[in-house]
């Protein structure tokens, strides 16, 4: 419905308001050195939070929209943020726009490789198919240095990028950058799933037999969601290397980091743009308030090794409350909410 549609972009904007520091919105450099919009927050917290959130939605629309479970997406950012080191480094003079979207491109076409197992295996067999792909990745940016440059881990030494002829040098100029890539990537993911591909791997998710029936093309189906959410993933890595990190490093999109995007649109919620943005604003502040609950406790022997572990403990514990409970996540309790406001204080 049209409403539903525009709440849930009045929300993604909402979160974009919010994610942007106050000093654009009102004087250039007043507010910046204030604690809450410090160069540590929006180079720690607020930058990743959007990093993540995109990452998020590339796996979601291939697991949320099209059903196809992959535990290795964190192979799709290394392969992201690989090729765009190599094409940077290789070729000085490429703008990086055009490094990123090629690093898009090349991590589309491994996507469509790794998603061939799909059109005959499903589920858990397919999950452990892209777990495979994660690890043979992980093992070709070890081992063969021609990707590498020599060393499993790059300091990206070269001058700071320009875009457009404004060059990105501070904390505030990657983050704004961040900014713009991932709005325009989520606006183009929504309408994506709003469209005829969208429906049909909606199609696949539910009932794949019945989708063939209908006309729908499994085969291109479930390569195109591989390849698009492959996309997406490799621009989020290649930006996660290069606005985040700095730095090239094959243990940053390890197994681990695979999993952390698995339960962010598992928390967040399954099937929705929305919820890839709950989820990493959750993942990404959970552990800053479990940190600051351990500083409490750092007196107290045992105490706070517990709290530094809880961590682990609050992940398995919410993912199997929102399989059970809440399937949907964040995402179905945000439209339970807006419902009961659209209805007060007259409740049917």
């Amino acid at each position: 419905p049209i409403m539903q549609d525009r709440w849930g972009m009045t929300a993604i904007l909402l979160f974009a308001v919010v994610a942007v520091p106050f000093d654009l919105l009102v004087v250039p450099g007043i507010l910046t050195k204030s604690i809450l919009f410090s160069d540590h927050v929006v180079g720690s917290i607020l930058t990743p939070f959007l990093l993540w959130s995109l990452a998020a939605i590339g796996l979601n629309l291939l697991t949320g929209y099209t059903g196809q479970l992959s535990l290795g997406h964190g192979a799709f950012m290394a392969i992201g943020a690989y090729a765009a080191y190599n094409i940077a480094t290789r070729i000085p003079e490429m703008p990086i726009i055009i490094v990123f979207i090629l690093a898009g491109v090349v991590t589309a076409l491994c996507g469509v490789i790794i998603g061939i197992p799909s059109l005959r295996i499903k589920g858990f067999y397919l999950a452990i198919a892209t777990l495979a792909a994660q690890f043979f990745v992980e093992w070709v940016f070890g081992t063969f240095s021609w990707f590498t440059g020599g060393s499993m881990t790059m300091v990206l030494d070269t001058p700071p990028f320009d875009v457009f002829g404004y060059e990105i040098e501070s904390t505030l100029d990657n983050y704004y950058f961040a900014l713009i890539v991932v709005v325009l990537m989520t606006l183009a993911a929504k309408n994506m799933v709003r469209s005829e591909i969208g429906r049909a791997w909606m199609a696949i998710r539910d009932m794949d037999v019945a989708a063939e029936v209908i006309g729908i093309r499994p085969l291109q189906t479930k390569l195109l969601a591989f390849g698009v959410s492959a996309f997406v993933g490799g621009v989020a890595g290649s930006l996660y290397a290069f606005v985040y990190l700095k730095s090239v490093d094959v243990t940053s999109f390890d197994l681990f980091q695979s999993f952390l995007v698995l339960f962010m649109i598992i928390i967040g919620g399954l099937g929705s743009v929305l919820g890839s943005f709950l989820g990493a604003a959750f993942i990404v502040t959970m552990p800053i308030i479990i940190n600051l609950l351990a500083s409490e406790f750092h007196s107290t022997a045992g105490v706070a090794d517990l709290v530094a572990n809880a961590e682990h403990m609050v992940f398995g514990g919410l993912i199997v409350f929102f399989l059970i409970v809440e399937p949907f996540g964040f995402a179905r309790l945000w439209t339970t909410a807006k419902e009961k406001l659209r209805l007060w204080p007259f409740p049917h």
